[in-house]
């Protein structure tokens, strides 16, 4: 079974729905899907909230570890995200010689602000912890005390780490961050860091297509597929599918 943990914001509840579809619709195998509720994390997230903290799962994110009861493999994602290939070749990247294994950007970006007018803080090893592959049973130090006590660069510079040696990479092609990496033809997941088009601000923004549409496929119901066969039924002058398989029952009985 794959774990996947997905940070939820109430800012962007509709955001995290269509990562958690995209991602199930794109698995060759069995997915679990946890949001990072902070309404179901008060017994181990206990931290005050960081006035510059754009989003509720800044830092429980370091959590997913500490849930899993330190073993085992799982990945974590930003809910700002589309994923739109199997996330098991993601899943099979995990390397026992790492703790965690992330996309190493070398992200500097140039605005001040960024969704919602959240202040865009800069720091080396950016957007690392937005798509983490953990194993679990080498982040024994993400227990909930430290969590909730460190800072945020302790925390999203991995300095619970003994060393750097231990962050492992993973192709960019699994964390690309829409505005700021350039285009490319195999890409994995789609991060809207500055601000999705689910936000009006951004509803044009690079890639805004593929998020729309994945949304779109979320919300698909097949709407009276039955009325429609019965009304071709009937102008074909054959009996509808109903009436057919009342026939085929009374047949039987």
């Amino acid at each position: 079974m794959i774990r996947v943990f997905i940070g939820y914001d109430r800012a962007e509840a509709a955001a995290f729905s269509v990562l958690a579809h995209s991602i199930h619709t794109h698995a060759s195998q069995p997915v679990a899907i946890t949001p990072l509720m902070l309404s179901q994390l008060q017994d181990v997230f206990t931290r005050e909230r960081d006035p510059l903290q754009s989003t509720d799962f800044s830092f429980s994110r370091f959590l997913v570890p500490y849930l899993c009861d330190y073993q085992g493999w799982a990945i974590f994602m930003d809910c700002d995200m589309v994923v739109k290939d199997d996330i098991n070749q993601l899943w099979s990247l995990g390397d026992n010689r790492f703790a965690v294994q992330v996309v190493k950007h070398d992200h500097k970006p140039e605005n001040q602000r960024k969704f919602l007018n959240h202040v865009q803080t800069r720091y080396q090893k950016k957007n690392w912890s937005s798509v983490m592959l953990f194993n679990c049973e080498r982040c024994t130090a993400l227990t909930p005390d430290f969590v909730n006590q460190a800072s945020g660069l302790e925390l999203h510079q991995f300095k619970w780490l003994s060393s750097d040696h231990l962050i492992g990479e993973l192709p960019p092609r699994w964390n690309h961050l829409v505005g700021y990496d350039q285009p490319a033809y195999d890409i994995a997941l789609l991060h809207y860091t500055e601000g999705g088009p689910y936000f009006d601000e951004y509803r044009h923004c690079e890639y805004a297509n593929d998020w729309l549409q994945a949304r779109d496929h979320m919300l698909f119901v097949a709407q009276g597929v039955r009325a429609a066969n019965k009304m071709k039924a009937h102008k074909e002058g054959k009996p509808s599918l109903s009436n057919t398989s009342k026939a085929v029952c009374s047949q039987k009985n």
